[in-house]
């Protein structure tokens, strides 16, 4: 397990429970990243479980064509026989093999190193392809799956807003997005260069994000015949209705006979989708030039398709090599990036902060009426009972009075104190 060292400040200790562990392009293999995927049916069961056996407190996973993260709160201590135990227990079906070389691909950042680094990928300056505005939606998808899962928490909660936040900021102050090249993007401009026709039949595989950008990003340039594959045919319906072409469950993929010249395919199955059966049934007896599109990890394509059929193969990997071009002309908007994530990671120290103040906090209400009933039901009972009620009532509003400003003061002092040290 990798681990980055770097010098922060004072923070650490206080952050030292927020965990991610991250299995990207820069530590492992697609082939590799896409053994980590887990079937959004199969989410719940699968992380509860993990979270329970593993003593997590908060959790949260997210999953791209080119990344799988991990991100935890947790007490223990994470080093490379924690993780090893991650992975054989989240995916008992990996070999021995697999999972040892898994647990020490991924990289581990603990601390403020894990917000720098949720920061880093939200602004996409950690993607694959930078600039690639997919990975906020996908970052805020993963968090709001996982609290409506209940398995993220408050300190994942506030680490998402600001990390979002910091992101959009990026966006709009950096020219980092204003040429994007993302993963539809690219595909796209590859089968433009291809002088693919506009009439092109068109088998969309998996009505996703992915594909569904890819799909209208197609229509908008003059692309009109689809017909849409996907396991929930009501997703499929959905995205036929807005290209104006037919939908259709998965299962029939297998018998489909009205030819095509491009498939895009991106589901999230965790084996291949289209077999060299089901390939040889798609093609029939048409010898014409075929294009694959495969933006799913793993694969949907079956690897011997590749090498036994008249096919133009289009795939992640490809991508990838075209994306690495991109690092070098952005690299004057990555700097301004990364001062904008520089003031962020400061800003998020005062704001966890702030809120372990008010976590610590939250009882003091409960104390204080305990020590205001115990003063007037018990240490001065005799004397309030000798008073008449008027008097009684004026004492009692004194009392609340200053019930009220002793909540109040403590947190108001709190948040002062917060604020002189940051400044200074």
């Amino acid at each position: 397990m990798k681990t980055e060292h770097l010098c922060y400040s004072s923070m650490e200790s206080d952050l030292s429970v927020f965990n991610i562990v991250a299995f990207t392009h820069r530590n492992s293999s697609l082939e590799e990243i896409g053994m980590l995927h887990i079937d959004v049916d199969n989410q719940q069961d699968k992380l509860s479980r993990i979270k329970t056996l593993m003593q997590i407190d908060e959790l949260m996973y997210l999953s791209t064509c080119n990344r799988v993260e991990f991100v935890f709160t947790s007490a223990g201590q994470i080093d490379s026989e924690y993780l090893y135990n991650f992975i054989k227990q989240l995916f008992p079906k990996l070999s021995e093999n697999q999972s040892k070389q898994l647990s020490k691909n991924g990289t581990h950042y603990q601390g403020e190193k894990a917000v720098s680094h949720l920061l880093q990928v939200a602004s996409s300056v950690d993607s694959m392809i930078v600039g690639e505005r997919e990975i906020i939606t996908q970052v805020r998808e993963s968090f709001n799956n996982s609290r409506s899962m209940n398995l993220s928490g408050d300190l994942i909660r506030i680490a998402i807003r600001h990390t979002i936040e910091t992101a959009k900021k990026v966006y709009t102050e950096t020219n980092i997005a204003k040429r994007p090249v993302s993963v539809v993007s690219l595909a796209y401009h590859k089968l433009r260069d291809l002088n693919v026709p506009l009439d092109s039949r068109i088998i969309l595989i998996g009505a996703g994000v992915t594909n569904t950008n890819m799909s209208r990003f197609l229509k908008k340039h003059g692309f009109t015949n689809f017909h849409v594959f996907n396991r929930t045919y009501s997703k499929a319906q959905k995205l036929a209705e807005v290209l104006a072409g037919e939908a259709r469950e998965l299962n029939d993929l297998s018998t489909f006979n009205n030819g095509f010249d491009i498939i895009i395919t991106c589901t999230g199955a965790e084996s291949h989708v289209i077999t060299p059966e089901i390939y040889a049934n798609l093609v029939g007896n048409d010898t014409s030039k075929k294009y694959v599109v495969d933006l799913a990890i793993p694969q949907d394509l079956s690897p011997e398709i590749k090498n036994e059929n008249h096919l133009t193969h289009i795939s992640i990997d490809g991508l990838q090599k075209i994306s690495n071009e991109n690092l070098a002309a952005r690299s004057k908007e990555v700097a301004e990036v990364e001062l904008i994530l520089d003031d962020a990671l400061l800003e998020f120290n005062g704001i966890h902060q702030l809120r372990s103040v008010e976590l610590a906090m939250r009882e003091v209400p409960m104390k204080v009426k305990e020590i205001k009933d115990t003063a007037l039901n018990k240490v001065f009972k005799n004397e309030l009972d000798s008073i008449d009620q008027e008097s009684r009532a004026v004492l009692e509003q004194i009392v609340d009075y200053m019930e009220k400003k002793y909540m109040t003061v403590p947190m108001i002092m709190a948040k002062e104190i917060l604020i002189k040290q940051k400044s200074q």
